[in-house]
């Protein structure tokens, strides 16, 4: 009997293989840390479950509030167990002198708080033990429970999880904030279920399969691909930090050497980051010819990263055919199509999911081959955002003009179809418009990081700023100086960009700001916020190392 809700389908790969390895966390990226086997999860989430439910009734909102590490994983299902409904979110960083009002984190969190307002906060004893800092700076967290999960007992408790419906919400997943404040995506234990098949069946998932990931698991693709997925399909899961990867991408692909790893992946910036600071001497032993299913998704992908990183990966083993170009987005749970081999097109989307391209003005299919706006349907489309009535209608119930043809999710994301597949090419609210011309930021954000080797590779933002004749076109971006590299002066930089983006796109751009490392905000999943790079640049808030403007 096939399983309907994710308490049934941990609880039956418990039952199916409960000696069996299930989540292995490598401390800092590079060696095996503690582990949990399937029934371990099963018995931990239990006593999660059973804690929650002597201070909440079902449908409570519990915030997870776990560092990157094994405590997520039982907390997460245990809320689900509960019948409750799991937010997560990262901590804030927490130091002697309290919480710092200028983290992003924070800031983050405060929204979270206040739009979903949980009962429940789990997190480890690390934090519990200085939780009374946190709700002095997050009001919404004063009159919440606090529940420390290093110090609940594994439970064996078989009624644990009895009376869910499919269509209960989840979990809340909070968008990235990418283009805007993040929202929460109502994601059921039916749409779950339906994504991770879907991608079981692309991916040819099974016994078989070994995960490493990375990615962020407060976020769809890092939780689903990175956690559930592997309970799902029955496969061992190694995780690490996403700070590990960053501080030394090579750990990503020493992991999937060593532990044989055939399914991982991520953004498109991964893959870049990879390739620009991973040397040569990393790369001797280095054995790829395991990892079958590379996954990009979750920004546009570039046909440069992908013929680069085949290059050079090549000869350890790494074969063109095992990058799977993806697109997703938390509103349609996570995956919507897939493609396959080193393009960037995202192929077709899994049977029972309609996706359409459509004019966003007039509602109207565009003729093949045009671009226009990603509509989607089907039964990953999530229930709509937390507590928001009017942007769920106005996103999840699009109807194509003169048909009664619906709802459709509207993507925000603009798209289109040629022969290969699905081609994204950005995000309708990025879009620049100079004298006429659409101009997507990210093909402008490529020329200017190949315009010099001192800028950070998927650090630099191209927005629009108010013009004398409409909108003008602004950089900013970070340096990088690798020591390999004589100096240069700041000014040089600029010319450099300046020229690039004049050559290849026939802009003229009216603004450059060079930033130091990390400056460039971005969501807690890696992408760009171009809409508050924009915020910083106008009202002085990001401070340039050098700047340049045209003259007025």
């Amino acid at each position: 009997m096939p399983v309907t809700t994710i308490p049934e389908m941990l609880r039956a790969r418990a039952e199916a293989d409960p000696h069996a390895r299930a989540y292995t966390f490598l401390e800092d990226g590079e060696h095996d840390g503690g582990s949990l086997t399937w029934s371990e999860v099963d018995r931990r989430a239990n006593a999660v479950a059973e804690a929650i439910r002597h201070v909440a009734g079902r449908g409570a909102r519990v915030l997870i509030l776990c560092p990157p590490g094994l405590a997520f994983i039982p907390a997460f299902f245990g809320a689900l167990r509960a019948g409750a409904i799991a937010v997560p979110a990262y901590p804030p960083r927490l130091g002697r002198a309290g919480v710092d009002p200028n983290d992003r984190l924070l800031t983050r969190v405060c929204a979270i708080v206040a739009d979903a307002a949980p009962a429940i906060v789990l997190a480890t004893t690390a934090l519990v033990e200085r939780a009374h800092a946190l709700p002095l700076v997050v009001p919404g967290l004063r009159g919440a429970t606090w529940i420390d999960v290093d110090r609940l007992h594994a439970l064996d408790d078989r009624s644990a999880g009895d009376g869910i419906d499919p269509g209960d919400v989840a979990f809340l997943q909070y968008t990235s904030g990418s283009t805007a404040e993040p929202r929460g995506v109502m994601v059921t234990h039916a749409n779950l279920l339906h994504n991770l098949a879907d991608a079981q069946t692309l991916a040819s998932h099974g016994a078989a399969s070994v995960s490493v990931s990375w990615l962020p698991v407060i976020h769809d693709m890092g939780l689903i691909q990175g956690i559930l997925q592997p309970a799902f399909s029955g496969f061992p899961a190694y995780l690490m930090s996403p700070a590990a990867f960053l501080q030394r991408p090579a750990r990503w692909l020493d992991a999937i050497s060593r532990v044989g790893g055939t399914i991982s992946g991520g953004p498109n910036f991964a893959y870049e980051l990879v390739l620009r600071r991973m040397t040569a001497q990393e790369r001797v032993g280095l054995t790829l010819s395991t990892w079958h299913l590379a996954f990009n998704g979750a920004e546009p992908i570039r046909q440069a990263t992908l013929d680069a990183f085949c290059e050079t990966f090549g000869s350890c083993g790494f074969e063109a055919s095992a990058f799977r170009p993806s697109y997703g987005l938390a509103e349609a749970t996570l995956l919507v199509s897939t493609g396959i081999g080193a393009t960037v097109a995202c192929g077709s989307p899994a049977p029972g999911t309609d996706v359409r391209i459509v004019d966003p003005e007039a509602n109207r299919e565009c003729e093949p081959g045009t671009p226009g706006e990603i509509w989607i349907r089907g039964p990953g489309v999530a229930a709509g955002y937390w507590n928001q009535p009017e942007a769920t209608l106005a996103t999840f119930g699009a109807r194509l003009a003169g048909r009664d043809s619906g709802p459709f999710l509207r993507s925000g994301d603009i798209g289109v179809i040629r022969g290969d597949g699905l081609h994204v090419t950005g995000r309708i609210k990025d879009v620049l418009i100079v004298r006429g011309i659409k101009h997507f930021p990210q093909d402008i954000e490529g020329t200017v990081e190949r315009a010099s080797p001192w800028l950070r590779a998927g650090c630099c933002a191209v927005f629009a700023v108010p013009g004398r004749q409409g909108d003008d076109v602004a950089v900013a971006a970070e340096l990088d100086a690798p020591a390999s590299l004589p100096a240069v002066s700041p000014d040089a930089v600029i010319l450099d960009i300046r020229e690039a983006v004049g050559a290849a796109h026939g802009i003229q751009v009216s603004a450059v700001a060079l930033v130091a490392p990390g400056a460039i905000p971005k969501t807690t999943s890696g992408k760009l916020q171009r809409f508050a790079c924009r915020e910083g640049f106008l009202t002085g808030r990001m401070t340039p190392v050098s700047f340049w403007a045209a003259a007025s």
